[in-house]
């Protein structure tokens, strides 16, 4: 696999791979990922470019490395969470499940002054289309709508790991509203999640906001619960 040092630090790309991996499930919890030489020759980087991505997961939780043995996952969760609560993909791949996310498209579009997005957003917006793959067939599809304003180069923009790419643009989303409600699929979203036209499917649309209240991003996912429900976990009904 590629990295490239035009899309930042080439250690941290690193890590963040290793990290999906982890997350979704590729690297199960307890048993070893592959060893430095061979992550060194799959992204044909220098040794110390892995121990140094290795190291930023072993300071977050993520692996432990012994020496002779091998760097172990002992952890598949992330430690810093907005709440005790689990994520959803963290619960499906607790359970067993395989989550695949991919990218569909990346966008700049114009938003006619009627459109509800135009009062966020203004005249343009940067768009992306992304899916969620749950045993490898669809089951998540996302739409995000991101203000432009605040993306240093729109030229040639490419993006791996969506929210790993605000913080490279210094977006900080510092909280979220959710909101759920029961929609039927459009054309496209039946298409994207290969479901009969006009089913019943769980909507949630969500405005992520920075530290001011100004909303930086809005977008609106599709969940085939066909396949699996929806599930959200509280650790102390208390909190």
């Amino acid at each position: 696999m590629n990295v490239t040092k035009k899309k930042g630090p080439l250690y941290l790309q690193i890590k963040e791979i290793l990290k999906k991996r982890i997350l979704h499930g590729e690297y199960a919890i307890h048993t070893n990922i592959p060893s430095e030489p061979q992550l060194e020759k799959e992204f044909n980087v220098s040794k110390i470019t892995i121990r140094n991505a290795i190291k930023e997961l072993v300071q977050e939780g993520y692996l432990e490395k012994r020496s002779g043995v091998g760097t172990k996952v002992i952890a598949n969760v992330s430690n810093a969470k907005i709440s005790k609560g689990k994520r959803f993909t963290e619960i499906l791949v607790g359970e067993g499940y395989n989550i695949t996310k991919r990218i569909i498209s990346i966008d700049m579009i114009s938003l006619a002054p009627e459109t509800p997005l135009h009062s966020i957003f203004g005249d343009r917006c940067l768009k992306v289309e992304r899916i969620y793959l749950l045993d490898h067939e669809p089951y998540i599809y996302f739409t995000h709508y991101i203000l432009l304003d605040i993306i240093k180069d729109i030229k040639d923009i490419q993006i791996t790991f969506l929210y790993r790419f605000l913080e490279e643009n210094n977006i900080r989303l510092e909280s979220f509203r959710d909101e759920f409600t029961t929609s039927k699929a459009t054309k496209h979203v039946s298409e994207m999640l290969n479901l009969e036209s006009n089913s019943v499917v769980l909507k949630r649309i969500r405005k992520s906001s920075d530290v001011e209240g100004n909303v930086l991003e809005y977008s609106e996912g599709y969940y085939n619960t066909f396949k699996h429900n929806y599930v959200v976990t509280y650790n102390d009904w208390n909190q």
